[in-house]
């Protein structure tokens, strides 16, 4: 059945609606599992809402913290300083840690590489990481480093390709850090499937969505719409282990002429849900 797929929907998704929106429509829809994102939350009192999201039968697959990045990225370009940066993200799992289940991810990634300075950025997130991930498991909560496309690299990333992420990760070495698997940033990694094997054990949170070329920053597409083979990394992420959600996260900017985020996005749900169902049976063939 439907609401058996454990399928989860990022708000970055539904960016146009209400917190409470979100909560209310992934549930109708049989939506298993809900990333937060903390823009979307009271900065006066998260509790409330976040006490809300069990009474839906929803489960708290991540978080996007509203800083999640070392270095400015297209999301959040302020404050500069890395160290106010890591402050931010702390203060994010402080507020919410007390309010979702044990070991959830917070996603966190580079930020762009002031001046293409890449090796200075992948010393930082070397320590960065390091003392965020230690910070997180004193929370009772984990770190999903996402590798993203290189599209975004001189606006949101310094590092590419989960290949890189893997060692990335290894090399800070502890147990509260894993990676964010997120098929549109990941899909053109040289032999893939054979790095998403060696990820077993690691791969903290899946994301999904599809891939046309893009006309910005901001231009996924529906599952099914595009020309990621879904039904194969799937089942190659299974084989890993992994037993959490696969939550389609859609970024689609409003300047784009069809935009996902101004169309009727209770129906973008049902059809991803239809969608993702296929390829979940898919994949256990």
């Amino acid at each position: 059945m439907r609401s058996q797929l454990p399928f989860g929907v990022s708000e970055f998704t539904t960016w146009p609606w209400s917190f409470e929106r979100d909560v209310e429509r992934y549930s109708a829809h049989g939506v298993t599992a809900i990333e937060v994102c903390e823009f979307k939350l009271d900065r006066n009192d998260y509790a409330p809402q976040l006490k809300a999201i069990a009474a839906t039968g929803l489960t708290v697959s991540s978080v996007q913290s509203e800083v999640h990045s070392l270095f400015p990225d297209s999301l959040a370009n302020q404050p500069t300083a890395p160290e106010d940066r890591v402050r931010h993200i702390k203060r994010a799992i402080e507020r919410i840690a007390p309010h979702v289940p044990e070991k959830t991810p917070f996603v966190v990634i580079t930020g762009a590489a002031p001046g293409g300075d890449t090796a200075m950025v992948y010393e930082k997130a070397l320590e960065a990481f390091a003392d965020l991930a230690e910070f997180a498991a004193k929370q009772k909560m984990r770190l999903a480093y996402e590798p993203l496309n290189p599209v975004l690299f001189n606006t949101d990333t310094a590092l590419w390709g989960l290949d890189q992420a893997l060692e990335l990760v290894r090399r800070v070495g502890h147990e509260a850090l894993g990676l964010c698997v997120d098929t549109w940033n990941i899909f053109q990694t040289p032999d893939l499937h054979d790095v998403i094997r060696a990820c077993a054990g690691r791969i903290f949170l899946v994301q999904v969505s599809d891939w046309h070329r893009p006309r910005s920053g901001a231009d996924r597409i529906s599952l099914g719409d595009g020309s990621i083979d879904h039904v194969a990394i799937v089942r190659t992420i299974r084989e890993t282990g992994y037993t959490g959600p696969y939550v389609l996260e859609i970024f689609s900017g409003e300047s784009l002429p069809d935009s996902i985020w101004r169309s009727d996005l209770d129906a973008t749900l049902h059809k991803n849900l239809d969608a993702f169902g296929r390829v979940w049976e898919r994949s256990a063939e």
